[in-house]
């Protein structure tokens, strides 16, 4: 049986004033030779956030938005994982849990919380409310660090549904993108009875197979295709990095604060609907709360090896549970609906909203959750029930 502790964030002032100074003494590289950000973070803003995180920030504000959740660490597959875990107030919600990606954490879903749990409170129906499960991936944020190898996207699932027994949930729904998206949907082929569906920003197939499936393509398909080979040209670079080495990018994102915001910062301007700057979309201090959840847990490398543990692997296993996908227009790449139902067998429910990004929680927050409703409203109803779990089994 899993075991399960109540758990609140109590980061001490010595780790702050650790990194103030760290921030203090950066040692910064030379200009980019270019004025846009095809080199990587410009070091003009770079400077500018930085001064501002070491002068400005206030981690405390997040510090108390977290511990006003009920949060847990569970112990899962011998690993403990950091969990929010929000109850609704109305009878018959759905459990769902819901999980992001590199590099995100679990702060893209705070704004989500309330609409979700409580859909009366901010102007919706009972009958669209969720118990929310948000946990932390191994190695991310608080979640302990894995100690060896094995903790790939297979392990994580099936920790995942250990999770969601321990919490009392036998059956529930899933959400991802990112990394969420590939542990969301090995949750769904690896747990097919206990999911009741699944709702991904980011579908994945095996591209190859799914095109020698259709055989001949249409010119959407096409046009998906050619989103995913740019991706793969121009913005996989991170990603060969941390899907080969590692614990050498790791030296750096978990000594320097700079480096660990350049890093990051750069997916956030490639990755969101902001035309053209992330705090145009995001505020700084949203920025710097998803940055902390790094540097914090100095989680720069034992996040990075959920790449080298899984990246290489092709998505694969047909998902038969029920699925809805919300296809963001600044998401990394696109795939068409025919290639997608190649994998996802029973794909319930598609749409491509006309803005939003790789970030859909964290950047548009109230189109997420009309996503999330809409899709799963084709559900089949369940049973109202009055009983809420209060904690593990």
């Amino acid at each position: 049986m899993a075991e399960a502790t109540s758990y609140r964030v109590e980061i001490p002032e010595i780790d702050l004033d650790d990194l103030r100074d760290r921030l203090r003494r950066t040692r910064w590289p030379d200009r980019e030779t270019v004025s846009d950000w095809s080199q990587g973070t410009p070091s003009e803003y770079l400077r500018e956030l930085c001064s501002y995180w070491e002068r400005e920030y206030d981690w405390r504000a997040l510090e108390r938005r977290l511990n006003a959740f009920s949060q847990l660490k569970v112990n899962v597959g011998g690993l403990g994982v950091h969990v929010l875990h929000v109850t609704s107030p109305h009878p018959g919600a759905v459990p769902l849990v819901m999980t992001h990606g590199w590099p995100g954490s679990v702060v893209e879903f705070l704004n989500v919380i309330g609409p979700l749990t409580d859909p009366v409170a901010h102007g919706g129906s009972a009958a669209d409310a969720f118990h929310l499960v948000l946990p932390s991936l191994p190695g991310y944020g608080f979640s302990d660090k894995p100690t060896g190898t094995g903790w790939g996207v297979p392990r994580i699932a099936d920790a995942w549904a250990e999770l969601m027994t321990a919490l009392g949930y036998d059956q529930y729904a899933v959400q991802g993108g990112d990394w969420g998206a590939r542990v969301s949907t090995e949750l769904a082929i690896r747990h097919p009875d206990a999911v009741l569906g699944l709702h991904l920003t980011l579908p994945l197939v095996d591209v190859r197979a799914a095109t020698a499936e259709l055989g001949e393509l249409d010119e959407r398909d096409t046009a998906s295709l050619a989103t995913h080979r740019r991706f793969r040209w121009e913005e996989a670079g991170y990603s060969t990095q941390q899907s080969t080495r590692p614990q050498t990018v790791g030296y750096g994102l978990v000594d320097s604060p700079a480096a660990l915001a350049g890093w990051i910062v750069e997916k956030f301007h490639g990755w969101t609907d902001c035309d053209g700057h992330p705090e145009k979309i995001l505020t700084r201090d949203q920025l710097l709360d998803n940055v902390m959840m790094y540097w914090l847990p100095a989680a720069g490398a034992s996040a990075a090896r959920l790449y080298w543990e899984s990246f290489r692997s092709r998505p694969q296993g047909v998902v038969t549970v029920p699925t809805g996908c919300s296809l963001f227009p600044r998401e990394l790449f696109r795939l068409s609906r025919r290639l997608v139902e190649t994998r996802f067998r029973d794909l319930r429910y598609w749409s491509e909203p006309d803005r939003g990004g790789h970030f859909a929680a964290f950047e548009q927050p109230a189109l997420f959750v009309d996503e999330l409703r809409a899709f799963f409203r084709l559900l089949p109803p369940r049973v109202a029930r009055d009983d809420v779990p209060d904690g593990p089994r």
